[in-house]
């Protein structure tokens, strides 16, 4: 039997706290957005080769693991001390029974199957009966990454890839979490093809998921990516892709196709405007709440 602790804390002490508690004895801490799934949820990004604004959340949630023999009052007391806090922000326990964590996280990703042809399938799993012999299978385990195929915004970009891209066209993934759209592409024919992210933890992910997948991908900085492709995709959020329409579009050979998601519907139309002197976005596909925006880069744009 283990022991969880839930505590709340401003920003400026949850990176001091987290570490001072596994220091003191805790066997984990993780750091959350106390606000998470209401109208105050602070998503973090940044520009992929700088760094986020923002660093945490206004208001953290600090998830803390203790085994069933530890003094928890003695080590939140060392803690409190350790990250130079007044007083110890009220929180709250709960009993966690032993179970076999590995086993219930796999159980929770079964193969999915996505459009025609693509299928996600883990590593623990075996090749689906169901899987026809000219199915493309992407082998990804659920990580650190994001991009599982799952979510329904990379479900629409791995459906664009499949009805759109044409054999040997270059790709670009900007934001490649776990690098699946970029193996996705590279699996469906692409010729060149590169990713990049601002988080270094996605990066290697990228190129771990690349290298199990026997795929020729290349995962870098963003200041070293090719000058024009024929294909960017994007699939990020709303106010980073407004933000990044000049950078993306400069990426985009002339006749080439851009790619965004990771928007609402009710954002399509801020989105498209934000890229109105360069091209004229159009929902291509929507799902669950979530359009996939795409459009071609005629020639002479500029």
């Amino acid at each position: 039997m283990y022991t969880e602790i839930i505590l709340e804390t401003e920003l400026q002490f949850a990176e001091a706290l987290s570490d001072a508690l596994v220091q003191a004895g805790a066997l984990a801490a993780s750091v959350e957005d106390a606000e998470a799934g209401s109208s105050n949820e602070e998503p973090l990004f940044g520009e992929p080769g700088s760094e986020a604004q923002q660093q945490g959340w206004r208001l953290s949630r600090i998830v803390v693991l203790f085994d069933a023999n530890a003094q928890i009052e003695a080590v939140l007391e060392r803690a409190r001390k350790d990250a130079g806090l007044a007083t110890l922000p009220r929180w709250r326990s709960r009993a966690v029974p032993e179970a076999d964590w590995v086993r219930l996280t796999q159980a929770q990703f079964d193969p999915i199957a996505i459009g025609r042809r693509l299928w996600v399938v883990p590593s623990w799993h075996d090749r689906p009966a169901e899987i026809g012999a000219n199915a493309v299978i992407l082998k990804l385990d659920p990580g650190l990454a994001f991009g599982t195929g799952a979510h329904p915004t990379t479900r629409l970009c791995l459906n664009w890839l499949e009805d759109e891209m044409k054999p040997g066209q270059s790709l670009i993934d900007y934001g490649c979490g776990s690098g699946i759209l970029a193996i996705a592409a590279k699996k469906l024919g692409a010729g060149r093809v590169q990713g990049t992210d601002i988080d270094p933890q996605a990066l290697r992910a990228s190129i771990d998921n690349a290298r199990e997948n026997q795929c020729d991908v290349d995962f870098l900085p963003a200041e070293d990516l090719m000058p024009a492709a024929d294909i960017v995709i994007a699939n990020i959020l709303s106010n980073p892709l407004q933000v990044l329409a000049p950078l993306l579009c400069g990426l985009l050979a002339p006749g080439g196709s851009l790619v965004l998601s990771g928007v609402l519907e009710r954002q399509a139309a801020e989105v498209s405007a934000a890229y109105q002197s360069w091209l004229t976005l159009d929902i291509w596909g929507r799902s669950e709440g979530w359009v996939c925006l795409a459009a071609r880069r005629l020639d002479g744009d500029t």
